[in-house]
């Protein structure tokens, strides 16, 4: 089962999507997006898989390269961030640069085919209305793909508003 979970900065998507994983059964992969450029961030995935660790969570790292990421196992997969990924792919040396959604896409399915549920966090965009500087819009645009084509291809749309899940699509049935 294809989940796609949507919502603003701090609108409870990531809280959502973990309790969507929690009601289903073991092994439970954390799909880690964030990239580790100082002490600071590596404190902060630290204290994150000690969090995760309590729910059971097997925490894998893939900034980059989805397509290439092995599963260890069949189980349900929460990917907690696109935003990240785009971003990663877009502007990191050795990233898919101009072709950002397509490589994106291609490992989302990927991954979904190698996992029984796969939960997917991501961030709203162009709801702001504000115009952008630079690659910004370049970003937006890439990550509107990834979400409106992973969106088509999910059983399950759900959007996030003050913690309170909004399902588009399908329902919470996993």
């Amino acid at each position: 089962m294809l989940t796609l979970v949507l919502g603003g900065a701090a609108s409870g998507k990531s809280a959502c999507a973990e309790s969507l994983v929690l009601k289903t059964g073991l092994p439970r992969y954390y799909l880690a997006t964030m990239q580790v450029w100082d002490a600071e961030c590596a404190a902060r995935v630290e204290k994150h898989r000690k969090m995760r660790a309590q729910k059971q969570f097997e925490t894998l790292e893939c900034p980059l390269h989805l397509d290439r990421l092995a599963l260890p196992g069949r189980g349900t997969v929460l990917l907690e961030d696109l935003g990240n990924l785009v971003a990663n792919e877009l502007y990191s040396p050795g990233g898919a640069g101009k072709h950002t959604a397509e490589a994106v896409l291609a490992g989302l399915e990927r991954l979904a085919a190698g996992c029984d549920d796969l939960i997917v966090v991501s961030n709203e965009v162009f709801s702001g209305g504000a115009d952008y500087a630079g690659g910004t819009d370049q970003y937006l645009l890439a990550l509107a793909q990834v979400n409106n084509a992973f969106a088509a291809r999910a059983d399950n749309v759900c959007r996030v508003v003050c913690g309170l899940p909004v399902y588009y699509k399908g329902g919470e049935k996993l």
